[in-house]
């Protein structure tokens, strides 16, 4: 009876997991749906024009219309392609993007899974869906979807390294891979948020996860210009679908991410302010990158591929590496 209650107590425990994660999923998609119709206004507006406003009141509803056109459309696969590696890319690329966001803690009680290494679980899983791109390229069969494919691996490679090795100025002030100890270290004044001690890193941290979201100014694996659409360009219908749906969740995670990291998460930029539930401030900070995100893309043009790698090898890496020597003598001479 002991064994049959302990086996309905850990039924019981996975159906109410399960279906926390099915509404976390809505709440993900609902984010990427308005993400995409908040990042065509933010830069309609930047660049003088009038964005999306036919479909809906304001065009609320002209994201929802474009998803529910692709999941009409037909879904081809190219004839000489490698069907069970074409078919399985674009969930590759999505699963991972969506299970790192388990780890992130929006208040001090308010989160999915309390990893004490949250942090190293990010960075190993989002490292997946570069496989993704490269086995998307090369099951298509196509040239352009190739060169997309290897631009992605070579890029995401690069950058991996400065932005796991911007955050570990981070690790060294917290002494901690738990995200919910690295927010609780930055409580106070918002001085003492880690973007303040950790300017360094936190600027090497903002390129390298531009960079890792495959968005402008390093969009060279998509690169309309010169080819097409990159690692999916054979794509179409519900696949394609996955591929941006993945690119935007990964947005939701990086922006997370940077407020839990460098922005103090939950916790209010004074003292004073304590009142305000933590949630709101993490949803501010949120937002505010999310913007940010939205406004590089408006402003800055495509680099090429050679100053791409220049400035992940020349600059960044060697920047995040004064970093950590900065980072681990104040650590020994001023915070023991």
């Amino acid at each position: 009876m002991g064994a049959w209650l302990g086996e309905a107590m850990t039924w019981n425990n996975a159906i109410i997991l399960l279906l926390w994660a099915v509404v976390f999923l809505l709440i993900v998609l609902g984010f990427v749906t308005y993400a995409i119709y908040y990042e065509r206004k933010v830069i309609g507006w930047m660049q003088l024009r009038i964005g999306p406003n036919r479909v809906g009141p304001l065009g609320l509803l002209q994201t929802v219309a474009d998803i529910l056109k692709l999941l009409v459309k037909e879904d081809t696969v190219p004839r000489k392609s490698d069907r069970l590696l074409f078919t399985l890319a674009p969930a590759l690329a999505f699963v991972p993007a969506f299970m790192v966001l388990a780890v992130i803690p929006y208040t001090e009680k308010l989160y999915f899974t309390d990893l004490n290494v949250g942090l190293l679980y990010y960075v190993a899983l989002s490292g997946i869906s570069t496989m993704a791109f490269v086995i998307g390229g090369w099951a298509s069969n196509n040239k352009y979807a190739l060169l997309g494919g290897m631009r992605s691996a070579a890029q995401m490679i690069s950058y991996e390294v400065p932005l796991v090795i911007s955050v570990t100025g981070v690790i060294l002030l917290s002494g901690s891979l738990n995200l919910r100890d690295i927010v609780a270290a930055q409580s106070g004044w918002f001085w003492q948020w880690n973007f303040v001690p950790q300017m360094i890193g936190f600027a090497v941290f903002v390129v390298a996860a531009v960079s890792e979201l495959n968005r402008t100014p390093f969009d060279l694996p998509e690169a309309e210009s010169e080819l097409v659409a990159g690692y999916h360009v054979e794509y179409s219908g519900f696949r394609f679908a996955f591929f941006m749906l993945s690119e935007y969740v990964y947005v939701y995670a990086i922006a997370a991410l940077t407020t839990v990291l460098f922005l103090g998460g939950w916790h209010a930029p004074a003292p004073f302010l304590d009142f305000v539930p933590g949630i709101i401030w993490f949803l501010v900070k949120f937002v505010g990158v999310v913007f940010t995100l939205f406004w590089i893309r408006a402003t800055f043009p495509r680099v090429r591929v050679d100053q791409l790698m220049s400035l992940g090898w020349k600059v960044l890496l060697p920047l995040a590496l004064l970093n950590i020597f900065l980072t681990a003598f104040f650590v020994e001479w001023f915070v023991k």
